[in-house]
């Protein structure tokens, strides 16, 4: 009498491009899914940090006198991002963070440097 044997099923083995797609797919999820959920503070902050280079650059520029590359020196330290331009006919200094944020600052007479609002930006 003869008995069956049964062999045991074998999994093919997966290969080692496969798994490092699915890894590679499961980190850019979970990146997307961390940008998707903090959109918000990430917006705000770039405009926060545009709105501040532009005041301090447009004080420094036409308040203090100096260049606009002695200007970025005064800039905090996590500001690298922000980059800014200036407009001397108009006394004016744009800041921004790529993508981003935007933020106008200008030299108002006494006033010193005031920030630019969206209806006056669109305006420009």
């Amino acid at each position: 009498m003869a008995t069956a044997t049964l062999k045991p099923a074998t999994r093919a083995p997966r290969s080692r491009f496969r798994t490092a797609r699915n890894v590679a797919l499961a980190v850019v999820a979970i990146g997307v899914l961390w940008l998707v959920w903090n959109w918000c503070s990430i917006k705000g902050q770039a405009q926060l940090g545009a709105a501040y280079g532009a005041h301090v650059a447009c004080s420094c520029r036409y308040i203090a006198g100096r260049d606009l590359k002695s200007c970025e020196t005064d800039f905090e330290p996590g500001m690298e991002l922000v980059s800014v331009s200036d407009d001397p006919e108009n006394k004016r200094i744009t800041a921004s963070v790529p993508f981003l944020a935007e933020a106008v600052a200008e030299r108002r007479g006494l006033f010193g440097c005031v920030q630019l609002n969206e209806a006056e930006i669109d305006a420009l």
